[in-house]
């Protein structure tokens, strides 16, 4: 058995971008920072920041595009994916990303409204929202579908 899944809680570093494909299916993409910190073996304090390319299919992306905005807390559940191209130079080039499947916006009280900074009841305790959006079934294509405002779960 194989498993190919990745779970990230972190901070959008930008905005999503949201376009279509050439035969009009939405793709959304954006970076998630996460951080980790550590003390080494003198005790001194030390930070690392990861950038995470992150690529959201169908109305997942559309939601995605319509929620999510820079320094907003985000957990995004998918799949590694790494892909290759070469440019016009003729230069191979490589791109790791997760592909979202699932997507839940961060504690409220936290995004651009108030600077990204967590509010004071996510300092005590970290919960997140019950909502979640998916981007359906695993294995299937995502579905194009109107998105009406009474369908989403926020």
């Amino acid at each position: 058995m194989n498993l190919n899944k990745a779970i990230l809680i972190g901070n959008l570093t930008a905005n999503p971008e949201v376009r279509k494909t050439a035969n009009g299916q939405s793709v959304a993409s954006f970076t998630i920072a996460t951080n980790r910190v550590w003390k080494d073996q003198q005790g001194q304090k030390q930070e690392q920041a990861e950038f995470h390319s992150i690529v959201a299919w169908g109305k997942l992306a559309d939601i995605v595009g319509q929620y999510l905005a820079k320094g907003r807390i985000a957990m995004v559940e998918g799949r590694i994916q790494t892909r290759n191209w070469t440019d016009q130079a003729g230069v191979k080039h490589w791109k790791t990303e997760i592909v979202a499947e699932n997507v839940q916006l961060g504690p409220r009280g936290t995004g651009p409204s108030n600077g990204g900074a967590p509010s004071q009841e996510y300092d005590q305790q970290p919960t997140y929202e019950s909502t979640e959006v998916s981007s359906g079934p695993r294995n299937q294509s995502p579905i194009e579908e109107e998105i009406k405002v009474e369908d989403i779960p926020f």
